[in-house]
């Protein structure tokens, strides 16, 4: 067979993935913004003798690490997307992205809870107005980084563990959540700390500032888990959402005497998915007619069609 002849049997497995997406840039963005806000604070609190100002400079840094990772994985899957060594290419950098920011962030919720729980067993003395000078800062700079990232809302609905419906959310952008979570999170932090410092500067419930901590730190452990439940279903290669199954089971047994006998359907990148499809006939078609009847819409990148006869019933 001539070497030209083979390569229409041939194609390139980068599925789009070398393409810069417009949230890599939004990222860029945000963490432009987390770490100029990061160095005024630090330098500000080295400055003045500010420990809220330098506490919250160094909280500052540890969201940027957690950004920079998402701007790795968005830059490495564009770099590598046409290296052979992949051979889905490089889609699933996005979820590991997440997943990371994912451990990041339940790290962080723990290391919060851990702070405000020494605090309501060892209060200390709070500097109210440069502590609440601090949070509203905080405020207003995660405001305008969740501006910059314009994330989708729908995408952080809460996920019923019963049921499929929080697989249906697979074709998201899962290194975008995470970075988006890590900036919410330090805006509900702002949040919480703003009305528990006025709560007990001026109705002298100190108790309240930690207290809201840690209510703020369960809040945070609730996202990150639900970040790794959806991210490690991809890099496990769990069975795509039900219906994208049940489509594509569908469009291949409407015809003649078509039985899928085996399926595997998992994602390779935002959006994108392969497939394996066992298909048994009386009359079996060539692999190319039954790639035909699955819909284009489905997402599906990647699909390999193995028929086989079945001989009819005396």
């Amino acid at each position: 067979m001539h070497h030209r002849s083979l390569e229409l049997w041939q194609h390139a497995h980068d599925f789009g993935q070398g393409a810069r997406r417009a949230a890599e840039q939004r990222t860029l963005v945000v963490i432009a913004i987390t770490g100029t806000m990061m160095v005024v604070e630090i330098a500000a609190g080295l400055f003045f003798g500010s420990m809220a100002l330098l506490a919250d400079g160094l909280h500052m840094a540890s969201h940027a690490a957690a950004l920079g990772i998402s701007a790795f994985a968005y830059v490495y899957a564009r770099r590598h997307a046409y290296d052979p060594c992949f051979s889905f290419g490089t889609g699933k950098a996005n979820a590991l992205g997440g997943f990371t920011g994912a451990v990041l962030l339940a790290v962080f919720a723990l290391l919060m809870a851990g702070e405000r729980l020494n605090r309501l067993i060892h209060p200390v003395p709070i500097a109210f107005n440069q502590a609440i000078l601090v949070a509203v800062l905080g405020l207003v700079v995660n405001g305008v980084s969740m501006f910059s990232l314009g994330h989708e809302s729908h995408e952080h609905h809460h996920h019923d563990e019963s049921s499929d419906h929080e697989h249906t959310h697979h074709h998201g952008d899962h290194n975008l959540r995470s970075a988006y979570l890590h900036v919410l999170a330090d805006a509900l932090t702002s949040l919480l700390a703003i009305f528990a410092l006025l709560t007990a500067k001026y109705l002298h419930m100190n108790w309240m500032d930690p207290l809201m901590g840690i209510v703020g730190a369960i809040m945070v452990s609730r996202w990150s888990l639900g970040l790794l439940r959806l991210t490690s279903a991809v890099l496990l290669d769990r069975q795509a959402p039900a219906h994208i199954q049940t489509v594509v089971k569908d469009s291949i047994e409407r015809h003649n005497d078509n039985r899928v006998a085996d399926l595997h359907l998992w994602s390779v990148g935002p959006g994108i998915y392969a497939a394996i499809v066992s298909v048994i006939s009386r009359v079996p078609q060539s692999p190319d007619w039954y790639k035909t009847l699955i819909p284009s819409s489905l997402g599906l990148v990647h699909v390999t069609v193995e028929v086989h006869c079945c001989p009819g019933e005396g």
